[in-house]
């Protein structure tokens, strides 16, 4: 692909989806997934209580023997969630479940945006944590021309597969964005610039994401607990990073 596409020249980058991740990743020094309902939200809440989470991109039988291997127990489905799996993607979910050390985190978006990185370095951006991602990776000389970042939406699935750009995960990526411009990040590209944009003339945060396609979705499959979640501005000063295949506090 051209070099147009990877926003070069840049200090912060802003792309959609793991095919953005793939363009964006060989060209920066970091890497932030954003994947606010509900993967990286999940992250957080999981990393804050001590567990080690390791991405997985598929929820089936493989995502099982993933979970084994590694020793480890497997978040389920949302409906899925017994006594004896009490784990999900739903980060209301986690917090009521007991403490698990080591946890496999299933997500077709936000663990495939994670895998899609190469050997760049990853961490997890939300709306719980985003000044917190923006300070800690400007504080290390991040998000320059010489150190860009990338920040990628993972945004939600069509019916058909094809990528459905969502507004929950524009304001999240705007929300680091804007603490990395704010605590030094410079030359934001003009995807970037936009993102951020976004965010800053977001009046309510949590009532834009209850009420964007996503937001109702969840509320109206009984999960409006786990928008709440997902909108606590700046609630975590956690900053998960991938370090050996699992997020861990950076």
């Amino acid at each position: 692909m051209r070099e147009d596409f990877s926003q070069a020249g840049y200090g912060v980058r802003f792309e959609w989806g793991p095919a953005g991740a793939k363009q964006l990743a060989p060209a920066v020094s970091f890497l932030v997934v954003v994947d606010v309902l509900s993967f990286t939200t999940s992250v957080s809440v999981a990393v804050e209580s001590g567990a080690r989470v390791f991405p997985y991109g598929w929820r089936d039988e493989s995502a099982t023997a993933f979970a084994r291997q590694l020793d480890a127990d497997l978040a389920v489905g949302r409906r899925a969630v017994t006594p004896a799996t009490p784990w999900s993607l739903s980060p209301a979910a986690l917090r009521r479940a007991p403490f698990t050390r080591r946890l496999v985190l299933p997500s077709p978006n936000g663990s495939a945006i994670a895998a899609a990185a190469g050997g760049v370095d990853v961490a997890a951006g939300s709306l719980r944590n985003g000044s917190a991602v923006g300070r800690w990776l400007a504080g290390r000389g991040h998000g320059t021309p010489e150190r860009p970042v990338g920040v990628i939406a993972a945004g939600e699935r069509w019916p058909d597969g094809s990528l459905r750009p969502a507004v929950e995960d524009l304001l999240g990526a705007g929300a680091v964005i804007a603490a990395l411009r704010e605590h030094g990040g410079t030359a934001l590209s003009p995807e970037a610039a936009a993102a951020a944009s976004a965010f800053a003339a977001a009046v309510d945060i949590g009532a834009a994401v209850a009420d964007s396609a996503s937001g109702r979705e969840l509320a109206g499959d009984g999960f409006a607990e786990d928008v709440a979640v997902a909108t606590e501005l700046d609630a975590s000063s956690q900053v998960p990073v991938l370090r050996h295949g699992a997020f861990v506090p950076a």
